[in-house]
C-alpha cells in the first residue's frame, strides 16, 4: 500500500506539468497522449506504470531542452562576445562608458586585448584584430588607417583610434545575432510537412488506441499504444538538425537565412559567379604600357593616358593614375572635357588636343586609322586576361595600356571543391569582354564562361540554368547583380561583414572574403539534410518496431516510454554531430579588397 502511494505521488509530481501543458495546448499533441495514458494507468490502479511513464517523459523533456540549448550554443557565443564597455575620447579625456552609450561619430580607443565596442573606421594607429566572431577566420587581420573594424572583434596587438559609425543594434554583430536567431527558428519545408503530419498522426494514434481497447477489452493495451505512438522523435528530428546546422555555419562566418534555404542549398547543382571582386581580387593594376608611336616613349604615353583619365570616374582610371603618380608623371589639374562613350571608352580634351582611350570601335567612330596594329596588340593582351585600352592622341594611335585584376589564389580550389560537393556546373557571368573572361575562366577552372553581359543578361543566364533543371546559386556584389541574385534559387553575398543589406537580404551571407566558404556552406547544407533524413528514419522505425512489440505482447508501457525517450536522445545526439568542425572547414586569413567594375574597353 505504501509503495502504491509513493508511486502515485511520483506520478503526480512528474506528471503535473505535463498535464497542465496538455490542457493549455490548442492542438492534440504528445503531452496529451502521455497525460491520458498516465491518468488511465492511475484509474486502473497501475501506479508503477503511471510513475514510470511520467518520470521518463519529464526526464526526456529536460534532456531534450538541455541538448537543444547546446545546439544553440553558436548564438550564445555571439551574444557573449558583445562588448560591455568602451573607452571613448570626450573633452580630450579618456572615459570608460557602457558600450550602449557610445555616440555616433565619437572616437573610441581600442587597446591590446580589448573588444571593439562599435562598428567603425580606424582613424589612427595600427593593430591586429581577431575577427573570428564575425567572419569565422581564426587568423587576426592587420588594421591601419581607413580600415573597417566590427563590434565584438578583439584586439590582439597595437592601439587603434576608431571613429564610431555603427552602435548598439546598428552593428554588424547585432545584425548577425538577430539573423541567426530568426534563422534557427525558421522552419524548413520538411519540418512544415512533419508538423502537418503530426496534427493528423496524433489523433490517429488516439483512435487506434481506442479501437484496440474496445476490440480487445484490454485497457492496458490501449494506454500502452498511446505512449508508444508518441511522435516525439519525429517532431524534434527536423528543428534540432536545423538549429545545429545553422549554428555551425554561424560559427564559421556563414549566415544562412533559415531552414528552407538550408534545404534548398543542399540541392544546388549549378553556381553562377560574378568575376570582379569574386573570382578576382577587385584591385586592378596597370600591367602593360605598349608604345606604338615611334615619336613617343613609355613615360610620354603614360602621361597622355593619365592626363586623359584624370577626369574619369571609372574604376579602371585609378590604376593608370596611381602608376603615373608613382613614376612622377601624374597630371596637373583635370582635362578640359571628358566625354564617356558607352561600350567604347572616353574622349578627353588635354591641353587643346583630343585624346581617345578605348577600343577599336572608338577609333573608328572618330575616324582614327589603326595603322600601328593597336587592335592586334589589344587582342593579345586580352587573351592574357588583361583589359586593354588603346590610346590615340589627335589622329595618331599612340599605344595600348592594359589593366588586370588578379585571379584570387583560392579561385581554382573553390571550383574544385564545389564539384566535390556535388555541384555539376560553375558558370562565370561577367560584363567584361570574352577574351579577358575566358582567360580568367581557364585560370579558375570555370566550366562555362558568359561574357559581355548586362545585368538583365545575367538574369536571363540564371533563368536558363533553371530551365535546364538546375537549382542555381548566384554569387555577386548585390548591386549590378541584384536581378540575377533575386532570380536565383539561392542568392549568396560575399564579404558581407559590415553590410546591413547583405546580412538582412541574402539567402546566404559569407561574412568574410574567403571563397572556400561557398563550397563549405553547400557541404554543410547537404550534411544537415542527410541528418534530417536519418532522424526521420530513426523516429519512424522506432515507432513501427514498438507498435509491433505492443501487439506481440512484449513491450510494456514503461518499457515503451523508455525506448521512445531513448530514440529522442539518439535523434538529438545525431544532430549535434553537425556542431563539430569538419576536415573541409576553412580558417584562412581574410583578404582585403574593394569591388570594381571593368570597363568595356575592347571588343576583340
Amino acid at each position: 500500500m505504501l509503495s502504491d502511494l509513493l508511486m502515485l505521488a511520483a506520478a503526480v509530481v512528474a506528471g503535473r506539468d505535463i498535464v497542465v501543458k496538455a490542457v493549455r495546448a490548442r492542438t492534440v499533441g504528445i503531452d496529451l497522449l502521455v497525460s491520458v495514458a498516465a491518468v488511465g494507468a492511475v484509474i486502473i490502479g497501475n501506479f508503477w506504470e503511471a510513475a514510470a511513464v511520467t518520470f521518463l517523459f519529464a526526464i526526456g523533456h529536460a534532456l531534450e531542452a538541455a541538448t537543444l540549448n547546446k545546439t544553440r550554443s553558436a548564438l550564445a557565443e555571439l551574444v557573449a562576445v558583445a562588448p560591455d564597455t568602451a573607452v571613448v575620447l570626450r573633452d580630450g579625456e579618456q572615459r570608460e562608458v557602457p558600450a550602449a552609450q557610445v555616440r555616433m561619430g565619437e572616437i573610441v580607443l581600442v587597446k591590446n586585448g580589448a573588444k571593439v565596442p562599435v562598428d567603425g573606421q580606424v582613424v589612427a594607429g595600427t593593430g591586429a584584430v581577431d575577427e573570428a566572431s564575425i567572419t569565422g577566420e581564426s587568423i587576426p587581420v592587420e588594421k591601419a588607417k581607413s580600415d573597417a573594424v566590427f563590434a565584438g572583434t578583439v584586439s590582439r596587438g597595437g592601439f587603434l583610434q576608431v571613429l564610431a559609425t555603427g552602435i548598439g543594434a546598428d552593428t554588424t554583430l547585432a545584425r548577425i545575432i538577430h539573423r541567426v536567431e530568426e534563422a534557427q527558428d525558421a522552419k524548413a519545408r520538411t519540418q512544415t510537412f512533419i508538423d502537418r503530419f503530426s496534427k493528423w498522426y496524433t489523433p490517429g494514434v488516439m483512435m487506434l488506441a481506442l479501437v484496440a481497447g474496445l476490440l480487445s477489452g484490454d485497457v492496458v493495451l490501449a494506454l500502452t499504444l498511446l505512449v508508444i505512438g508518441c511522435p516525439g522523435a519525429l517532431v524534434i528530428s527536423i528543428p534540432v538538425a536545423i538549429v545545429a546546422g545553422i549554428g555551425r555555419a554561424a560559427r564559421d562566418g556563414i549566415l544562412i537565412k533559415g531552414g528552407e534555404y538550408l534545404e534548398t542549398s543542399a540541392k544546388i547543382s549549378a553556381v553562377a559567379v560574378d568575376k570582379t571582386g569574386t573570382l578576382t581580387e577587385g584591385r586592378p593594376e596597370l600591367t602593360d604600357v605598349v608604345v606604338l608611336d615611334p615619336a613617343l616613349d613609355r613615360t610620354e604615353l603614360l602621361r597622355w593616358a593619365a592626363a586623359a583619365e584624370a577626369g574619369s570616374e571609372h574604376p579602371l582610371a585609378r590604376p593608370i593614375l596611381d602608376t603615373a603618380r608613382a613614376e612622377g608623371v601624374a597630371p596637373v589639374g583635370v582635362p578640359g572635357t571628358v566625354t564617356p562613350v558607352p561600350g567604347k571608352g572616353i574622349v578627353s580634351d588635354v591641353g587643346g588636343r583630343r585624346v581617345l582611350i578605348g577600343n577599336p570601335a572608338l577609333l573608328e567612330q572618330y575616324g582614327v586609322t589603326d595603322d600601328a596594329g593597336a587592335a592586334e596588340a589589344a587582342r593579345g593582351l586580352a587573351a592574357e586576361g588583361k583589359t586593354p585600352m588603346i590610346v590615340a592622341v589627335g589622329r595618331t594611335v599612340a599605344g595600348v595600356v592594359a589593366v588586370a585584376d588578379r585571379v584570387r589564389a583560392d579561385a581554382a580550389r573553390m571550383v574544385a571543391r564545389l564539384h566535390s560537393a556535388g555541384v555539376e556546373k560553375v558558370v562565370m557571368l561577367t560584363g567584361d569582354t570574352r577574351l579577358v573572361a575566358e582567360s580568367i575562366g581557364r585560370a579558375a577552372g570555370i566550366d562555362e564562361v558568359r561574357a559581355s553581359l548586362l545585368p538583365e543578361d545575367k538574369l536571363d543566364a540564371v533563368s536558363e540554368l533553371q530551365r535546364e533543371g538546375h537549382t542555381v546559386a548566384m554569387v555577386g556584389d548585390g548591386v549590378n547583380d541584384a536581378p540575377a541574385l533575386a532570380t536565383a534559387d539561392i542568392g549568396v553575398a560575399m564579404g558581407a561583414a559590415g553590410s546591413a543589406v547583405a546580412v538582412e537580404t541574402a539567402d546566404i551571407a559569407l561574412m568574410g572574403d574567403n571563397l572556400l566558404k561557398l563550397p563549405e556552406s553547400i557541404s554543410l547544407a547537404k550534411r544537415t539534410v542527410n541528418v534530417m533524413r536519418q532522424n526521420i528514419s530513426i523516429a519512424l522505425i522506432t515507432v513501427v518496431l514498438l507498435l509491433g512489440g505492443v501487439f506481440a505482447g512484449g513491450v510494456t508501457m514503461s518499457a515503451g516510454m523508455l525506448v521512445h525517450e531513448a530514440s529522442v536522445l539518439v535523434v538529438i545526439v545525431n544532430a549535434m554531430r553537425l556542431m563539430r568542425r569538419t576536415q573541409g572547414s576553412t580558417a584562412t586569413p581574410r583578404s582585403r579588397w574593394s569591388p570594381a567594375r571593368p570597363r568595356e574597353a575592347v571588343d576583340a
